[in-house]
């Protein structure tokens, strides 16, 4: 294995290869989503050509674990026998008609009844209910500014991809070419996990701050849990100060827990968000999100009330269908294998890094965890930037070389399914051995 190219067998992915250079010529970086491409950790990405229960299968032929269960959706497994069969009856009835559908109001009400809202709007991606929901608290509060915290990932709109200014409650500054300073002039980046920084925020701008928008618990900087009460910190200071609390769930609802998040630690602490944005298992690995929370919050959306907001493909009836199942089918058995499953990954894979001289830490919430190659644990942003890049690209490929398919990011929550059976647990444990040498002699070489 060499720093320029981690692969070692190039013949094995000769048809990814192929089409990964098929997909440049016609595609940005030949991929439709960044992190897909392996830029973090270098080689060739995988092209899938089929999936099923716990395992992935490549267009070379080579079979993998997965371990990102398409970063979050397929908490019941791929192709599940149940889910695809709802799905096929829905296509066969038609894929879109633009007008409303019994799913849509069956999977709002299936929502509903597990998560701490009253209403949900659908819409067709994390992003958008993240817009959305924006849009609906500056609508209902008559205010402009927006609350972030670093490290927190909201989708792509404009106004949260800020990076913080130079100060605890400065205005934030653009954190991509193509996003105007004025699009980020309204927003306060914070460090996560901070209520000093929080009050200095709420004491300098409360009268002018909309929402507050945070990740239920951050997966998109690696998972970094909200400290005891953080969460319920934040609800109670926008309460005080008239703010709406956002919890954005797009990756933890249902799938932290039957619940999400909210259900480890708002439901036993006692408080409830505003507006809360979901995505990813809600829409059983379709293109489907929503947004929801308090009715008289959610009454201002058109056509109720004046804040604008539609979608052609929003409530789509193949996908809230697809997510409907899954909702129905994701009982309390499930969450209790995906996290012993989980569990049995976790310890795993700090036995074998410890035993290889890695200093690590792996941190969890619900189902959900990621491993970091860093000394001490990781509460925000700038913890989570000290994890060990080269060593874990080493780490990755020889998990893959292996037949397990971790995120290719050193940034990424890892996923299972209850469809993680005993041989595909198996296959994960004794690789993690070989991958942990492999990370201490990346070390070594650094």
């Amino acid at each position: 294995m060499s720093a320029a190219d981690p692969d070692l067998d190039p013949a094995r992915d000769a048809a990814s290869r192929a089409l990964f250079e098929r997909a440049r010529a016609v595609t940005p970086g030949g991929v439709n989503s960044p992190v897909r491409a392996f830029n973090a950790v270098g080689g060739t990405p995988r092209f899938i050509r089929s999936a099923r229960g716990a395992w992935l299968t490549d267009v070379d032929g080579q079979e993998y674990v997965d371990l990102i269960c398409s970063w979050g959706p397929m908490l019941l497994g791929h192709a599940h026998p149940e889910v695809q069969a709802a799905v096929a009856a829905a296509v066969g009835r038609g894929t879109s008609y633009g007008a409303p559908t019994e799913p849509e109001v069956e999977l709002a009400e299936e929502i509903v009844a597990r998560a701490p809202v009253d209403r949900v709007r659908f819409v067709s991606s994390g992003t958008e209910a993240t817009m959305s929901a924006i849009r609906l608290a500056r609508g209902f509060t008559g205010r402009d500014v927006v609350v972030k915290f670093a490290g927190c990932y909201h989708g792509h709109v404009d106004s949260l991809l800020a990076s913080a200014g130079s100060g605890l409650a400065t205005f934030a500054l653009p954190g991509t070419p193509g996003v105007p300073e004025s699009s980020t002039a309204l927003t306060l980046v914070l460090p996560y996990n901070d209520r000093a920084a929080v009050e200095r925020a709420f004491a300098e701008h409360g009268d002018r701050i909309a929402c507050l928008i945070t990740e239920a618990a951050p997966g998109n900087m690696g998972v970094v849990p909200p400290e005891a009460g953080f969460n319920r910190f934040l609800a109670d200071t926008c309460r005080r100060h008239g703010a709406l609390f956002i919890s954005d769930e797009v990756m933890t609802g249902f799938r932290a827990t039957r619940q999400g998040q909210w259900g480890l630690d708002g439901a036993v602490e006692g408080w409830r968000p505003d507006l809360v944005t979901f995505g990813k298992v809600m829409g059983g690995g379709f293109p489907a999100a929503a947004f929801g929370g308090r009715a008289d919050v959610m009454s201002q959306l058109a056509p109720e009330g004046p804040v604008y907001q539609a979608g052609t493909l929003s409530g789509n009836p193949v996908a809230t269908t697809a997510g409907l199942t899954t909702l129905r089918l994701a009982t309390n058995e499930v969450y209790e294998h995906v996290g012993a499953a989980a569990e049995t990954i976790r310890n795993a894979a700090s036995d074998a890094l410890a035993a290889a001289g890695v200093a690590h830490v792996v941190q969890a919430t619900g189902t959900m965890f990621s491993v970091f190659l860093t000394a001490t644990a990781v509460r925000d942003f700038e913890g989570a930037s000290r994890t060990d890049q080269t060593a874990y690209a080493a780490f990755f490929h020889a998990m893959l070389d292996r037949g397990v398919y971790l995120p290719p990011s050193a940034f990424e929550a890892w996923f299972l399914s209850s469809a993680h059976d005993d041989r595909a647990v198996q296959t994960v444990v004794d690789a993690l051995p070989h991958a942990a040498r492999a990370a201490a002699a990346a070390q070594e070489v650094a």
